[in-house]
């Protein structure tokens, strides 16, 4: 009878690691800020010296942070950037057949978008054949508080947060010019119109994110650019929080009339995809 294979020399080491990460994110450590090597000591069971080299090894790889002033350990950037790319690589994997819903039923391109401070990101894209511009918007960032996608990443925010989210960002005023002639399937664009952007100060975007939330989904008309709307609709993760926004933007000509219920579509297929990524109550 063969014998089980001897454990790993560092599974170990793994286990003690991963304990202090553990109790540099629990409540205690959110709370006081972090940290020190005596309490984390204490609380692992463990000598104060080899807790200490355990977090200078932790702290090259970046995944601790000490405080200089305080001395305490909290989670390190690096951590952070970890799980945020895992997020990203998990959403734009599970979003895919989502986003081909939207596709199918719209004819428009469809794309999955989350927010980069004041800009919103464009994480991945599904085509329509109709594809009526000749970039990619895959990597592109555009501002955000300009686009129904940005609108929607941060319909979450309390009013006061809202306020002083717009005072730092809300000041890219550009509007791009129309949308270049394309091969239509619906009959000619309309003639483009002067953007008049709906949100012009903080308090009259503090009025749109609550009716975005009364509604479901957020939607453009000529705002950002000229000859285009779009419709954008939040997505939810586990824990509640909005993680994402699916987007659709397309020529004014093609679902300017039927943009409520494009946004209604969006919103749909978002609801579907947080319920995917398992968001509470929505079940």
């Amino acid at each position: 009878m063969s014998s089980s294979p001897p454990p790993r020399r560092n599974a170990a080491g793994l286990r003690r690691d991963l304990e202090i990460l553990e109790l540099l994110g629990s409540p205690e450590s959110e709370q006081s800020g972090g940290l020190g090597v005596v309490r984390l000591s204490e609380l692992v069971g463990r000598d104060k010296g080899q807790v200490s080299r355990t977090l200078a090894t932790l702290a090259e790889a970046g995944l601790v942070a000490r405080d200089p002033q305080t001395l305490g350990y909290r989670l390190g950037y690096q951590l952070y950037a970890l799980a945020a790319r895992t997020l990203e690589s998990r959403l734009v994997r599970e979003s895919a057949p989502f986003l081909r819903r939207v596709v199918t039923a719209t004819h428009e391109t469809a794309h999955l978008c989350v927010l980069r401070g004041d800009s919103v990101l464009t994480l991945s894209s599904e085509l329509s054949e109709y594809a009526f511009r000749g970039i990619a918007w895959e990597g592109v960032s555009v501002a955000a508080w300009r686009t129904s996608a940005g609108r929607v990443l941060v319909s979450d925010r309390d009013d006061d947060d809202l306020r002083r989210w717009y005072d730092v960002h809300g000041h890219d005023r550009t509007v791009l010019g129309p949308v270049a002639p394309v091969v239509q399937a619906a009959g000619p664009v309309e003639p483009a119109a002067e953007g008049r952007p709906a949100i012009t100060d903080a308090a009259s975007l503090v009025e749109e994110v609550h009716r975005i939330r009364r509604r479901g989904f957020a939607t453009v008309d000529e705002e950002f650019e000229m000859g285009v709307v779009g419709a954008s609709a939040p997505v939810y993760d586990f824990r509640g929080s909005i993680v994402a926004a699916i987007n659709l933007s397309a020529p004014k000509g093609r679902i300017g009339r039927h943009l409520d219920q494009v946004g209604a579509l969006v919103a749909e297929v978002a609801a579907d995809l947080s319920v995917h990524l398992g968001a509470p109550g929505r079940q």
